[in-house]
């Protein structure tokens, strides 16, 4: 039986891409397969800062205790006029399982596209992603109070700053699920 294709997740500049387990393993293996599995062209400077083998055993751990996990993970790919798609980082997050209704997110985009908007653009439209999940209320962030590139981002994201973050060193921002008024 073939794995369903997970719908990609458009804006006007990107493909996010779903991170199937196929991928992963792909990743882990460095099997050269990864483009044809993602659709997508993979350039010499992959793989984004981050994207480091515990990534890889997390991953297919949340699949494999959770198959609906696949699709809360992306690969961020620049759309280019000609069709063709190459991949700039990655993007995603995790419902946090010990606070339900907080998602965790994080990206990386490779160095040649920073400072682009691309992280933005790619997370504003993930954003949109997670809280189609109703059950999704808060979505919080963490970095290092030494990237402010990364903080902008999370600025841009409608993110405020709450204090230290989940892990050591980190600082937290979060984002609350706007309510809707109600007539």
């Amino acid at each position: 039986m073939k794995a369903q294709k997970i719908p990609d997740i458009l804006t006007p500049r990107l493909a996010l891409i779903a991170i199937t387990p196929a991928c992963v393993r792909s990743e882990q293996t460095n099997d050269g397969q990864l483009g044809r599995l993602a659709d997508a062209q993979v350039t010499a400077a992959w793989p984004p800062e981050h994207w480091e083998p515990h990534v890889f055993d997390l991953l297919l751990t949340r699949y494999g205790a959770d198959p609906a996990d696949v699709g809360w993970n992306r690969y961020i790919a620049v759309r280019n006029p000609d069709g063709a798609r190459t991949l700039i980082g990655t993007l995603g997050g995790f419902r946090r399982l010990e606070k339900p209704g907080e998602c965790e997110v994080g990206y990386s985009v490779l160095p040649d596209f920073q400072r682009q908007g691309y992280a933005t653009e790619g997370m504003l439209a993930f954003l949109g992603f997670v809280f189609e999940d109703r059950s999704m209320e808060t979505v919080v962030a963490q970095t290092f109070s030494s990237l402010p590139a990364s903080i902008r981002v999370m600025e841009k994201l409608g993110m405020t700053f709450v204090g230290p973050g989940y892990e050591e060193g980190t600082i937290l921002y979060r984002r609350e699920r706007r309510k809707q008024a109600t007539p």
